[in-house]
């Protein structure tokens, strides 16, 4: 069995991936999108787990909490948005989420990980008020829990500005600010010590180290080898970047991005603004993100998310390795196909396309609430409804110029394969595959004469470089072609 991205079954859109290790195995428990969406978090919230031996083999543990649990939400028309959990002092698990419309931050009990859940009450301050509802209070937004090994409950949550003008001119503080930490009694709810601000927003940064990569929301935090790293969505949206510190509530330093689900490096900036324009540089359709970092057995990994169906508001889950060095500061993990498969995918069998982790027009990717303004565009879509068990999950509408890349897979030699490719469309051109990522030689060319909406076979030879190595499709010619699988076969 191997592993993909999305780690989960392709009808699965959770993300806001919260990665936690208990008893034995690594639950992720995220906010729940819907196929075809017109908003955020519109289905309940559900869980998945994984043996900490084999990150391959996800189990659905079913849903855990209803939207309708809520006393505020009996007819369920508020989106619940991202949650964590954590054990409690009791050993009961606490499930932390806020709901739309609200000013506060929820909480439900389970005396099981994986559920299901029920309401108990929300974080307080000590003379009972709900935090949020004071008036010199922020919004607490996308909570981050951690019950520290000394017994210490250490809760973060906040939203910030994306630009400098915005935090100095918005009358709305609560909504927009940075995040903030808060110390909680043993009672998991009722606030001890706070809240303080945690990091400067994007008005207060020069100077700081975190200039270009500011606090925007997404509040996640972990301790690792006696430090603590708080996980966020910088102001740039795409990314996910990380702060340490010797102590749990100040003293962050910036360390640097873990996930880009643009898959864009370091070196680039692209104020949202700009996102809007199709680049070379953005290699996947870019939008928010959020998520953590799971240690298992050692190892580190990165959950955060992609967005699909040229929407923000059907997102699913994606997962890599990531490295630490010797002085605790993490890498930028590469967006690949492989994620949790612990290595490159086999050179032969039988891939989705679904598994793309590299999509681009011509002129490259955009923020995907973007690509609806032109037809130029590709896109990850389905046939089937939400949340079906095969939906048929396929890249439709690749026009001239446009790619789809797969990273990455071990070719054991360089003798040539068979490639068979299931498209459909109507088109007539030629489709390229590569196998590195400079584009200078063709390991096959396929010719593409389509005019049908049934899915044709089309195959070819593939000349490799042996090793292990991505495959990019790029075509060229008229029309628009959609892709769903291609086969690998010596």
């Amino acid at each position: 069995m191997q592993a993909f991205n999305p780690y989960l079954p392709n009808y699965e859109y959770v993300p806001d991936g919260e990665p936690h290790v208990f008893d034995g195995r690594l639950y992720v428990f995220g906010s729940h999108d819907r196929f075809g969406g017109k908003m955020f978090c519109l289905n309940d919230y559900v869980a998945w787990s994984a043996p900490v031996e084999d990150l391959r083999d996800w189990r659905y543990e079913g849903v855990i909490y209803r939207k309708t649990q809520d006393p505020a939400n009996p007819k369920g028309n508020k989106s619940m948005y991202a949650p964590d959990v954590a054990r409690g002092p009791d050993g009961r698990y606490y499930l932390y989420y806020g709901l739309a419309d609200q000013y506060k931050l929820n909480v439900a009990v389970s005396d099981s990980p994986a559920g299901v859940y029920e309401y108990c009450g929300c974080v307080r301050h000590a003379d009972g008020t709900p935090w949020g509802e004071k008036k010199e209070d922020f919004m607490p937004f996308d909570p981050g829990i951690l019950v520290d090994e000394d017994g210490r409950i250490h809760l973060y949550a906040g939203q910030g500005p994306m630009k400098a003008s915005q935090a100095a001119s918005d009358r709305r503080r609560r909504f927009r600010d940075s995040a903030y930490y808060a110390e909680l009694e043993p009672d998991m709810m009722t606030i001890r010590r706070g809240p303080e601000k945690l990091l400067p927003n994007c008005a207060e940064s020069a100077g700081t180290g975190f200039e270009q990569h500011e606090f925007f929301e997404a509040n996640s935090i972990r301790k690792f080898k006696g430090r603590y790293y708080f996980i966020y969505s910088s102001v740039q949206s795409h990314e996910l970047c990380y702060a340490v510190s010797d102590r749990p509530d100040g003293g962050f330093r910036y360390g640097g991005t873990l996930h880009s689900n643009g898959d864009i490096g370091v070196e680039c900036f692209f104020p949202l603004k700009m996102i809007h324009r199709a680049d070379r540089r953005i290699k996947a359709y870019t939008g928010n993100n959020h998520g953590s970092i799971a240690e298992v057995g050692g190892r580190y990994y990165i959950f955060g998310h992609r967005h699909t169906n040229a929407s923000m508001f059907s997102r699913q889950g994606v997962a890599e390795e990531i490295f630490m060095d010797a002085e605790g500061r993490f890498a930028q993990a590469e967006m690949t196909s492989c994620g949790l498969n612990g290595g490159p995918l086999k050179g032969t069998g039988l891939y989705p396309a679904a598994i793309a982790c590299n999509l681009q027009s011509k002129n490259g990717a955009c923020f995907s609430f973007f690509t609806t303004q032109t037809r130029s565009h590709p896109r990850l879509t389905q046939e089937g409804g939400d949340r079906e068990r095969d939906p048929g999950q396929y890249i439709a509408n690749l026009r001239d110029g446009a790619r789809a890349g797969f990273k990455y897979f071990d070719f054991e030699s360089d003798r040539p394969h068979k490639i068979s490719l299931l498209l459909r469309g109507r088109a007539k051109g030629v489709l390229y595959v590569y196998d590195a990522v400079q584009f200078e030689r063709p390991a096959a060319q396929l010719p593409v004469d389509l005019h049908s909406k049934d899915w044709t076979e089309l195959e070819g030879t593939l000349c490799v470089s042996g090793g292990k190595s991505p495959l990019f499709f790029l075509y060229r010619g008229n029309g628009h072609v959609d892709l769903y699988s291609f086969a690998l076969r010596p």
